[in-house]
């Protein structure tokens, strides 16, 4: 990416710090700017709400009992609520003090500060070690560690300090370098061994490398040692490049690339200040590339591609975005408004702040991205196309069931007609011990029994990179696309199949704002199976419960519906209604509509034809 030489003398020849490391200059024509901008409005009375909302109540407390949740029961929420609770006070406590130019919060965040300075770790009680033995064998002690949360942590605090430092107490001030040396710098940099995260390939290494990369930018006046920190940054985030295919597509899903490239670019930016543009790795291809996925999957409204654990609505940064559009001259995703204050639960600085100082209105409401995308990396497809009466779009993909943040789902796809996805992917399951463990694949999120795909014989899709798909038509044609896999090598040898090959065929009437998907599962079961052995189940994922009658089955939206044609003769059809866990307060509802067929034949073809149209 960059050499250590170049990087070396670049960092030494600043002379001074720049005032722009956060974004911008903050100038009082920058603060009288932000305020009477109207996009930011609702986005700023959100931050005040939430900053006297601080003031009248007590900092949330972090209880053992909390903390000691997640070891005990594999839960998270107990202690990360409150932990997160206290990020978003910081954000607004200290966004709201440097906007309205006042101290009338600055005992409030003081002690807010204190408190978390005082937190037995910054890490999350999910990314310590989960036994005292453990514990004491580890490298570093818990409040040692630095995993996500930390390193959020410890750039959050470094832009409060360099936001509104001068006007804290001292001993505010020195506390938070002090901890910020002790907890994160130290281990990080100050050791011959690396965090296992300078390797990992996902977002990890971006987020947790750009964080602390950022906090020694805004905190260091070593010029030497900033320079050799800055290093083992580059090389972290060589590792999370890597995790990117040449063609800039995020495995993880499109939250994950907001995560991870969104820390990426935070830390590239700041870099680009801080050495008055001398050091510029965000024009790059590769980079442009990566830059451009969200328009490619982004969907109608809120709505995106959501393959891996990624929720099925996103909302873009439109800070990063617009930076990105200005920068590298590409075109945004579809963006409608500045995301709510409480968009990002865990209340990260960067989002909310760039969101603020980056967001140009020009970029907001323009035309989102139309036509083919294939992405070879991951062998996802996805197929967009813009009507008088609403978007059609539909994605297939292949991959292998080894992938970050894996779910067994290769042959799936998405339907989503005008601002509905009628046929579904349900995204990421709620974040537990088990969820992330051996019983991964029991939740419905990440087993293929959640996903559009058949069960053979009784048996799932297996999990590990050897359950792969092989793409063996990939043809796209004037509005229409054929996708073919042969995914005989998703399922164990237990699903008795000797063969099996599943092709798509989709061709859009734009002037008639309808679309019709061909979908045909051919199967060649395995010699000396018997006709009683025989059977698959065709599963169809959906939040919206569908409607049987005799051989057609309507799934309607809003503004759209998709109608499944089937010979009732030859499958049997019924819908099973599912509760599942979610990360908001209320379970979600699932439609999984099963299609069966029994007593086959050692070949057996089954075609399905699914009519998508947009209504009035």
């Amino acid at each position: 990416m960059i050499s250590f030489h170049q990087l070396r003398e670049a960092i030494l020849a600043v002379q001074e710090r720049p005032t722009t490391l956060i974004g911008g200059a903050w100038t009082p024509a920058k603060r009288k700017e932000l305020l009477e901008a109207p996009h930011l409005a609702g986005l700023i009375e959100e931050i005040h709400e939430e900053a006297e909302r601080a003031r009248r109540e007590p900092v949330p407390l972090l209880s053992f009992a909390d903390f000691q949740a997640f070891h005990s029961t594999g839960t998270r929420k107990e202690f990360e609520k409150p932990y997160f609770e206290r990020r978003g006070r910081l954000l607004a406590l200290a966004l709201t003090m440097a906007l309205d130019n006042s101290d009338t919060y600055k005992m409030t965040l003081e002690n807010l500060i204190w408190e978390i300075c005082n937190e037995y770790a910054w890490a999350v009680p999910a990314h310590l070690p989960d036994t005292i033995e453990k514990v004491l064998t580890a490298r570093v002690p818990p409040n040692r560690y630095v995993d996500l949360f930390a390193a959020e942590t410890a750039h959050a605090l470094a832009e409060v300090l360099y936001l509104v430092g001068n006007r804290l107490n001292d001993w505010v001030t020195i506390r938070v370098k002090q901890e910020i040396e002790h907890r994160v710098f130290q281990p990080v940099f100050e050791s011959a061994h690396h965090f296992i995260w300078t390797s990992k390939t996902n977002n990890w290494s971006a987020v947790c490398s750009g964080a602390v990369g950022m906090a020694a930018l805004l905190l260091i006046d070593d010029q030497e040692r900033l320079a050799g920190m800055q290093d083992r940054v580059v090389s972290a985030m060589e590792s999370f490049l890597v995790g990117y295919g040449n063609d800039g597509c995020c495995p993880e899903g499109l939250g994950y690339w907001r995560y991870g490239f969104g820390y990426f670019v935070y830390w590239v930016e700041m870099l680009y200040e801080f050495t008055n543009g001398t050091i510029d790795l965000l024009n790059q291809d590769k980079i442009k590339r990566i830059a451009e996925f969200p328009a490619a999957v982004s969907l109608s409204d809120s709505s995106c591609i959501n393959y891996s654990d990624c929720r099925p609505t996103f909302r873009p940064a439109t800070g990063l975005i617009s930076r990105l559009c200005r920068r590298l001259g590409i075109a945004p995703p579809k963006m409608t408004c500045v995301p709510s204050f409480h968009e990002d639960h865990c209340y990260r600085w960067p989002f909310t702040f760039r969101n603020m100082m980056w967001t140009e209105t020009q970029w907001l409401h323009a035309p989102g991205a139309d036509g083919t995308f294939y992405f070879a990396s991951t062998d996802w497809l996805v197929d967009k196309r813009e009507t008088s009466k609403g978007l059609l779009a539909f994605s297939a993909k292949g991959g292998h069931n080894n992938e970050p943040h894996n779910h067994n789902d290769l042959g799936h796809f998405i339907i989503h007609i005008a601002g509905d996805t009628l046929l579904a992917d349900l995204g990421m399951g709620v974040y537990t011990r088990e969820y992330f463990g051996k019983e991964r694949y029991d939740h419905l999120h990440a087993s293929s029994g959640g996903h559009s795909v058949p069960i053979i014989n009784g048996e799932q899709q297996a999990a590990g990179e050897a359950y792969r798909a092989i793409v063996t038509r990939n043809e796209m044609d004037h509005g229409s696309v054929r996708f073919e896999l042969d995914l005989t090598h998703a399922y164990r040898p237990e699903a008795r199949i000797h063969l099996f090959h599943r092709s798509f065929e989709w061709k859009v009437c734009q002037e008639e704002a309808s679309a019709r998907l061909t979908l045909t599962d051919h199967f060649v079961f395995n010699e000396g199976t018997v006709e009683s052995e025989r059977s698959i189940t065709e599963h169809f994922i959906s939040f919206h419960k569908p409607d049987i009658s005799g051989g057609e089955v309507t799934w309607l939206g809003e503004k759209g519906n998709v109608v499944l044609r089937f010979e009732p003769l030859e499958l049997s059809a019924h819908v099973e209604t599912v509760e599942i866990p979610s990360r908001d307060t209320h379970p979600l509802t699932v439609y999984r509509l099963y299609l069966h067929a029994g007593q086959l034949a050692q070949t057996y073809t089954c075609r399905l034809v699914l009519s998508c149209c947009c209504i009035h």
